[in-house]
């Protein structure tokens, strides 16, 4: 039996004979005297095999790399001048008096300390991959969180209740994954977006605090913080106001930093409405971090000369903006076209800037292709506005107002984000929570020409909006509100629905009729008639708050088999074609796919 873990084994074992399992890490022949560095889940403690135990040190001499073994020795101070204070082993070592091999090891495809590996070889050996020390860190972070945050939950009278995986397909945002019914033959399951409906009807059975650590699924194309099938912390309680629900979540939010990696949050964290985060940053989760605001300039320049600020600022929905960067007199004409090339992703057509020689002398103190285009009282504007000095550089972003929003927005969190904007003090440390509510409830689908709804059809408007749900369904806001923290959305929720009249009103302005409603709803509108509760919750992604704890890159360095970004394990090669047989018996038959067209 193990007396310990590996990475465990301290002074305060001296003289102690212990056994210990686990991997072998690195074996060192020093002269006859072979060392052992054996791995386990807690880190590394060193073995060292004398040749005066023939037996066991013939086995030692057998031992490679990633060899599975049971050791049993005497735990001895390490001589003088050998101590490795990274380890809490460091101070010790174990004489081995026993040694077996319990598995050889074939050669691994890579060394677990090299730093430079691909994520394809580390996906492809995913097994190998988590074996590596910063691996075992974030996955045992990752259970640390999951248990701070039952305990938390639990104390308030939290119950955790399971929810359906097969479950009816609905209109929640994002493509389902479909499962086929082989016993309901045409028919499909859909795998949950997330336990919304299911959560909610957990409201009206009674049970008015609700949780669950779940698996959600979403058919979307992938980025670094998103997967196919990714992990949510979801809650919903009932008889609470959105204030109360945010109280409860936000210190949930400060006791599992400061309990799992000693961080302290605010004790309160900051409000900004949607449209104010909007107006300074460009974005529902803006990075308080950085320094750098919007000013807008649209008024100012509806009627200068430059056709791409004047054709935006007269343009119904249209928006101008400046960026004022401190100090960003010193960018090259290199970095500003590398700046450039960065806002084209999001839809800019150029990236316009001033640079600030000398502010004192008006547009001959101005550095740009553009000031000769734009009239002096845009030009005083410009300068009082975004309050520019001596050596800063102004950028411009001018064209429908969510192209400048996704453009300047991205490019104020770059500029931050750079060594530069480090450098420059543009970016500061530490953790920066924002609660961002009061979010519309409806955005207008240009394509269909119709209503849709911002987060979901069972949010709640906000009092004395529920008439502009019919009358003037733009000027609707929600109680919706979503925790950020450091540029990450790291939590969503809002007050939900909970009366049948309020319900249909909010499907006739997503032009949701009677029959699709009843077809695609009608089990959450029947329960809604059985005295359901006031409610709300809210849902975190477990994956994102653990990628942001362990400042990893990605949200895939935090979940032990995730897929590529092509929805792909490379571990289990899935997905994978599946033989005629179970194609027969789920009654599918597969189309040979048309070819892409010239």
């Amino acid at each position: 039996m193990r007396t310990c873990y590996a990475g465990q084994v301290s002074t305060d074992r001296l003289d102690q004979v212990v056994t210990l399992f686990g991997w072998v890490h690195r074996r060192r022949d020093h002269g006859g005297v072979i060392f052992i560095d054996l791995r386990d889940r807690e880190g590394l403690a060193q073995v060292v095999c004398d040749p005066d135990r023939a037996e066991m040190f013939a086995v030692a001499e057998r031992i490679r790399s990633e060899y599975c073994v049971r050791i049993t020795g005497k735990v001895r101070r390490r001589p003088a001048g050998t101590e490795n204070a990274n380890l809490r082993s460091g101070q010790i070592e174990i004489l081995c008096h026993e040694l077996e091999i319990l598995n050889a090891s074939v050669t691994p495809p890579f060394q677990l300390d090299d730093e430079n590996l691909s994520e394809t070889t580390r996906l492809t050996h995913r097994v190998l991959d988590l074996r590596r020390p910063q691996m075992q860190n974030n996955l045992m972070l990752r259970y640390r969180v999951s248990i701070e945050v039952r305990k938390y939950l639990d104390t308030l009278g939290f119950v955790d209740i399971e929810t359906p995986m097969l479950t009816k397909s609905t209109p929640e945002g994002a493509r389902d994954y479909l499962v086929p019914s082989r016993v309901n033959a045409g028919q499909f399951f859909a795998l949950p977006q997330s336990p919304q409906l299911f959560k909610q009807l957990l409201m009206v059975s009674g049970f008015d605090r609700y949780y669950q650590i779940t698996k959600c699924f979403r058919d979307e194309d992938l980025r670094a913080d998103r997967q196919p099938e990714f992990t949510q912390i979801d809650c919903e309680t009932s008889f609470l106001s959105e204030i109360e629900i945010r109280a409860i979540f936000e210190e949930m939010v400060r006791h599992v930093f400061q309990t799992v990696i000693g961080v302290e949050l605010p004790k309160q964290f900051p409000t900004m409405p949607y449209s104010e985060a909007m107006r300074l940053y460009g974005s529902d989760k803006p990075d308080l971090r950085v320094k750098l605001q919007f000013t807008d300039l649209t008024e100012v320049m509806k009627d200068v000369d430059f056709k791409v600020f004047s054709a935006a600022a007269n343009m119904e929905g249209g928006r101008v903006v400046g960026l004022r960067v401190p100090g960003g007199g010193e960018m090259t004409r290199s970095a500003i076209d590398a700046y450039t090339q960065f806002v084209a992703i999001y839809g800019a057509r150029g990236l316009a800037y001033i640079k600030v020689n000398d502010a004192s002398k008006g547009r001959d103190g101005l550095q740009s292709p553009i000031v000769k285009n734009l009239h002096d009282a845009a030009l005083d504007a410009i300068l009082s506005r975004t309050g520019a000095a001596n050596g800063d550089l102004i950028f411009f972003g001018a064209d429908k107002a969510k192209v400048v929003n996704d453009a300047i927005g991205a490019l104020r969190t770059r500029i931050g984000h750079s060594e530069f904007g480090r450098r420059t003090g543009l970016m500061e440390t530490g953790w920066r929570p924002l609660w961002v509510t009061d979010f519309p409830m409806f955005e207008y689908d240009e394509e269909d020409a119709r209503w849709v709804a911002c987060h979901h059809p069972f949010t709640s408007p906000k009092d004395g909006h529920e008439d502009y749900l019919e009358a003037d369904p733009g000027r609707c806001l929600a109680k919706a509100y979503d925790m950020v923290l450091n540029g990450w959305e790291i939590g969503g929720g809002s007050v939900r629905i909970h009366r049948e009249e309020v319900q249909n009103k909010v499907f006739r302005a997503l032009k949701i009729g009677p029959e699709e409603a009843r077809a695609k709803f009608g089990f959450l509108l029947d329960a809604l008639q059985y005295g359901a509760p006031p409610h709300g919750g809210i849902a975190f992604g477990l994956d994102r708050i653990v990628t942001m704890m362990t400042g990893a890159e990605s949200i895939r360095d935090v979940i032990a088999f995730p897929k590529t970004q092509r929805a792909q394990c490379l571990l289990t090669q899935a997905p994978s074609a599946v033989d005629e047989k179970q194609l027969r018996e789920l009654h599918i038959r597969l189309r040979t796919p048309e070819p892409a067209k010239a």
